[in-house]
């Protein structure tokens, strides 16, 4: 894709990706939040930091399938922004809904199954938001880079976890973010098979490649 069009994608998503921030901020400002708004705020950024987890997943497998290298460009942006919602929904509970209240924020981590689960999920992050910029890419080396930024498949599943057990009632959300994540991961497991399997076939052949 050429440059230009290029860079006006790249100005939408980061409009897009700011817009649910928009919309939460337009309505605590007009107190359209309901009964419970630091709820609505955790929930909102709490969903949106997974949407736009599994959006970054999602480059990798559409380029593949459509050969559009292009998108590769857009990766960045939104892992960086699925760290801002995070964060946005880590502060909401630290500081809107707990006061800084250390011990209870403690504890919390230590018996809940779904706050241990979203703090390990929190705190594997942020070393993949610090590492994003091309400097470092170069400063760890490809390699390492890249196995660092592997830690977004447990990340991901991580956060599934974290909204299936927080839900207690409706479930359907959580379900369907966990059915897109197993397809985003199953067609990685697959891709890696298929590789090994041709990395294989390839060494049976003799020199010219045809049996």
């Amino acid at each position: 894709m050429d440059h230009g069009p290029l860079q006006h994608l790249k100005r939408a998503a980061f409009i897009l990706c700011l817009a649910p921030m928009a919309v939460l901020s337009l309505d605590a400002v007009r107190d359209r939040l309901g009964a419970n708004p630091i709820a609505a705020i955790e929930h909102s950024t709490g969903r949106w930091a997974l949407v736009l987890l599994l959006v970054t997943l999602s480059v990798t497998p559409l380029r593949r399938l459509t050969g559009w290298y292009w998108l590769l460009r857009f990766r960045r942006l939104f892992g960086l922004y699925a760290f801002f919602y995070t964060c946005l929904h880590v502060l909401a509970y630290v500081v809107l809904d707990e006061y800084f209240d250390w011990s209870a924020i403690t504890r919390d981590i230590v018996r809940l199954p779904f706050m241990s689960v979203g703090f390990a999920s929190f705190v594997l992050l942020v070393p993949l938001a610090l590492t994003a910029s091309n400097s470092m890419v170069r400063r760890l080396g490809s390699r390492r880079w890249q196995a660092l930024h592997r830690l977004i498949y447990p990340i991901a599943i991580g956060g599934v976890l974290h909204y299936l057990w927080l839900v207690k009632l409706d479930r359907t959300q959580p379900e369907l973010f966990g059915a897109i994540l197993a397809v985003l991961l199953g067609f990685r497991v697959v891709t890696a098979l298929g590789g090994v399997a041709r990395r294989a076939l390839a060494g049976r052949l003799p020199a010219g490649g045809v049996e």
